[in-house]
């Protein structure tokens, strides 16, 4: 052992580093005060959290876009504080008249928003035309307040029209098909950081909801078909024979399933003879509730056993108009998904009986729902079902914030994508994002990953939500190795699915699930400014050195060319930075003149590349 590495060994293993602290906002580290959240990455002993269940009663015409419905509402209030008022969402507002939009929509369809035709809070009816609605938001105070661990039995019947164009994640696809998202009131979020989650919804940050229980009814014409969020529980009723036995066979084999094919919608004899037909379904502890339906596409599915242990299968469908023909794989692409999302990355059972991709206008995702756009490269429709299926996890199944933490979902998917995109394509290479960032990097568009998406927009967010974490994500995986990252991600998932994570909880769950602090990395990565520029600054015939010119760490890959023409590649994680040194010196195979070195590799943003190529003379 020669006395730098000595020197570096102890660095490492230096009680600074080990007991390095991350900041923590003062509203943030109030919730370790209040005993809801711990520093170890566990919820605290206090810690609670609000539900909601939902009895959805929900009526739509294709033809005028109608959606009219009731909704009845189980409210508990777990938290400890007595609520004066309950504070509802109204999200098909983004198209009402006058409301603040992050981007514009046609003037044609602008709309009247939702119409509150009834409401009534524990027997107590409320005056519509006096409630103070606020674009996507409604507060409703309560004659009585709402003490701890009581419940509000809240009813409303409202209605709307179904946005034509200016497809913002719901609306109509095309004539007789139509992708409807946040089309009922709901109750927001009201937890032990925020209180009530007050910030208006305007198209561009996304959302944080409770879990809960759903029962839908939801009513369409004859002819037309309805996928949602949860289980279909009258299949028998509303699919004429055939076809339920159809959907069954799905859920059973390992196989590809036409449940409906052209020549089918050609015959009309998909659904009951009614002249409209009512689809219920059921899904419990999700955070949303979504429908589709149209008269004329095709359904594809196939399902696999996703949890060895209980042998729990989940059906995969691709729900398609049969003109876009990039959706003929994508039964197949979002099945590799699913199972490369229970076996391999994250490794742990996908969470929900059925994952559906319905062919859409957006890029966005739902509990057990996708709207996908169709798209021309096979490459990217890859990357888009994969990414939008990984969603699942987060922020479904996880329940983060993401109006606050875009990096808490976003970032997830995208590590995602760039890991199972080549085990469903081998030959593809995802870099989403990295070159980007790295121009874009250190310039006055780029902001620390923690700060708040509320506070973002453009580049910012894009970089903040997904290459830049899904970069730091890697780094750790790299870092600790597979099996280790695992454990430490299993150890997150653990503690804080189907609760509300903030940021904190992840670093210190990481941390306690690795056995280690790595607030080194997360401090450098995900909280401070900087950029990643590596260069080489020596080469000599035992080693190279590698300069850090920028202060964001990152992985070193060296591909070494001899002057026999042979080739040697040599990796180091992001571990070589932790002891704050600014170059590594990496040794090579000794004895041989070196020709060339090459420094960099995809998944390593460089902002200033001219100084990463050496040659010999």
């Amino acid at each position: 052992m020669n006395l730098k590495l000595l020197v570096v060994l102890l660095l490492l293993s230096a009680p600074a580093i080990a007991q390095q602290t991350l900041p923590v906002p003062l509203n943030l580290q109030a919730t370790y005060a209040k005993g809801t959240r711990s520093e170890t990455g566990q919820p605290g002993p206090k810690y609670w959290q609000n539900t909601a269940d939902y009895d959805i009663k929900v009526s739509f015409d294709p033809a005028t876009r109608l959606v009219k419905g009731t909704v009845d509402i189980t409210y508990l209030n777990n938290s400890p504080d007595s609520l004066r008022q309950i504070w509802f969402k109204l999200y098909p507002n983004y198209y009402q008249k006058g409301g603040a939009r992050a981007s514009s929509i046609k003037p044609e369809d602008v709309s009247e928003g939702v119409k509150i035709e009834q409401l009534s809070i524990n027997g107590v009816a409320s005056d519509v035309d006096k409630l103070r609605i606020d674009g996507t938001n409604m507060p409703v105070s309560l004659r009585r307040a709402l003490g701890p661990r009581q419940v509000a039995k809240v009813t409303v019947a409202y209605s709307y029209i179904l946005n034509k164009g200016s497809h913002m994640r719901t609306g109509e696809v095309e004539e007789n098909a139509d992708f409807v998202a946040y089309f009922f009131p709901r109750i927001t979020v009201y937890d032990d950081i925020d209180g009530w989650n007050t910030f208006a919804y305007n198209g561009s940050q996304e959302f944080y909801n409770d879990f809960g229980n759903f029962k839908a009814a939801i009513t369409v014409p004859r002819n037309f078909v309805v996928w949602a969020t949860g289980d279909l529980l009258n299949a028998d009723q509303v699919l004429t024979k055939k076809y339920a036995q159809r959907l069954r066979d799905a859920e059973q084999k390992n196989g590809y399933t036409t449940i409906i094919g052209p020549a089918d919608l050609a015959r009309q004899d998909i659904t009951a003879a009614n002249a409209r037909n009512t689809w219920r379904f059921e899904a419990k502890n999700v955070t949303d509730f979504v429908f589709a339906t149209t008269d004329h596409y095709v359904w594809q599915a196939t399902s696999l056993v996703v949890d060895p242990a209980t042998k729990r299968r989940t059906r995969v469908d691709a729900v398609y108009n049969p003109k876009h023909k990039d959706f003929e794989e994508v039964t197949k692409f979002g099945r590799q998904t699913v199972e490369a999302m229970s076996y391999t990355f994250p490794k742990w059972p996908f969470p929900y009986a059925h994952e559906t991709v319905f062919d859409g206008l957006d890029q966005m995702e739902y509990p057990m729902m996708v709207n996908d756009n169709p798209l021309d490269k096979r490459e990217d429709v890859i990357t888009l079902t994969d990414h939008e299926i990984f969603h699942t996890m987060f922020p479904f199944y996880m329940g983060t914030n993401e109006t606050k933490y875009g990096w808490m979902d976003e970032g997830w998917a995208t590590i995602g994508e760039w890991i199972i995109s080549p085990l469903i394509e081998p030959k593809m290479v995802d870099d989403y994002g990295v070159e980007p960032y790295a121009c874009a990097a250190a310039t006055e568009v780029d902001v620390p990953i923690t700060t708040l998406s509320t506070q973002q927009s453009g580049t910012a967010f894009f970089l903040n939500s997904y290459p830049k974490p899904a970069l730091g994500y890697l780094y750790v995986k790299d870092m600790l190795g597979d099996e280790l990252f695992t454990k430490a991600l299993h150890t997150y998932i653990r503690n804080w699915n189907g609760k509300h994570p903030m940021p904190y909880d992840f670093f210190n769950s990481i941390n306690a699930g690795a056995g280690q602090n790595l607030n080194w990395f997360w401090q450098r990565w995900f909280f401070d400014g900087g950029y990643p520029d590596l260069a080489i600054q020596s080469v000599t015939p035992e080693g190279v050195t590698v300069a850090a010119k920028g202060s964001k760490p990152v992985p070193v890959d060296l591909l070494i060319t001899f002057a026999d023409n042979t080739t040697q590649k040599i990796h180091r994680s992001v571990a070589v930075w932790q002891a704050g040194n600014t170059t590594v010196t990496v040794p090579v195979e000794g004895g041989k003149a070196v020709k060339k070195v090459v420094l960099g590799s995809t998944y390593v943003p460089d902002n200033n590349k001219v100084d990463n190529v050496w040659e010999g003379k």
